[in-house]
């Protein structure tokens, strides 16, 4: 199991087998995958096939990384980066609604963007979000992403899509 960020109440590391029944957990509260344009797993099994195939580690270098909440050791979620259909890297996550509104989701991304500038030289980060996805847009707010345009993504229409430049980040970072 590869660790690839620490924050002070999180781990961020690279998915392991053990992790398909907490994938699938997670992928089948309708309202954790609501705004997501994802279905869920049919079945545990699914959830193995998916992390067996996940690729992204060897192919980029980075992925979507398992985030377990260090006090408990619990996998809560999902956090980090992907290479999307447009060649942007966008910044995602997910958590189980029982860790909603505690600050995990905002601590883990501001992380993987300090990670994403810092370590892999990304010169812009994206996020999105579905219009009515109040919660997810909070947090790309708090992180210092700004809006820049509405596309359709992965079915959803109205999907609100926020940036970060490197040198933007490097601005608030030295005011923080």
């Amino acid at each position: 199991m590869k660790i690839v960020l620490e924050t002070k109440r999180l781990l961020l590391r690279e998915f392991v087998l053990d992790d398909a029944r907490n994938m699938f957990n997670l992928n089948s509260d309708p309202e954790v995958i609501r705004y997501t344009g994802d279905q869920a797993f049919r079945s545990v099994d699914d959830a193995r096939l998916f992390i067996e195939s996940y690729k992204e580690y060897s192919d980029n270098g980075f992925g979507r990384w398992a985030v377990v909440e260090k006090k408990r050791s619990v996998f809560i979620g999902w956090c980090g980066f992907k290479r999307n259909e447009e060649d942007l890297i966008d910044l995602g996550f997910r958590f189980f609604k029982k860790q909603w509104n505690k600050g995990f989701a905002t601590e883990a991304a501001k992380a993987t963007l300090a990670y994403g500038f810092g370590s892999l030289n990304f010169d812009r980060i994206i996020g999105r979000a579905a219009k009515d996805n109040v919660a997810s847009i909070k947090v790309l707010n708090k992180i210092g992403m700004q809006y820049y345009k509405v596309d359709e993504c992965h079915g959803i229409h109205d999907a609100h899509y926020y940036v970060i430049h490197r040198e933007n980040y490097k601005l608030l970072d030295t005011k923080s």
